[in-house]
Parts: C-alpha cells; sequence; structure tokens
C-alpha cells in the first residue's frame, strides 16, 4: 500500500504540540467583531485542543 498522503486543508487549520497534543483555532473571530465583547473577542484568539470523536479524524488526516 502507498502512504497515506497527508490532507493540506487539515494540516493548514491543525498543528500538533510537543506533547502530541492536536490544537485548532477557535470559530467566529473573523468578522462582525463590533457586537462582540472584548471578553469574548480574547477568548476567541486563543487556541483550543480537538478533543472527542473529531480526535482520532483529525490525526488521520494529518498522518499521525
Amino acid at each position: 500500500m502507498p502512504k497515506m498522503k497527508t490532507h493540506r486543508g487539515a494540516a493548514k487549520r491543525f498543528k500538533t504540540t510537543g506533547s502530541g497534543r492536536v490544537v485548532r483555532n477557535k470559530a467566529f473571530h473573523s468578522h462582525i467583531l463590533e457586537k462582540k465583547s472584548p471578553a469574548r473577542k480574547r477568548r476567541l484568539k486563543r487556541e483550543a485542543e480537538v478533543t472527542g470523536g473529531d480526535l482520532s479524524r483529525v490525526k488521520r488526516q494529518l498522518g499521525i
């Protein structure tokens, strides 16, 4: 069997930490920011860990 190719769309959206966790950026921080509170916008800036059923799918796409 040939090697699995990395899903390029997933590679641009997810990255792995040194300990092997997969992190992602949060949604809803690209536009319509005027009505969102400063605290909410600060929270949306931070990265979040990929959890649950999505983790196995993302790891397979990244070739981990």
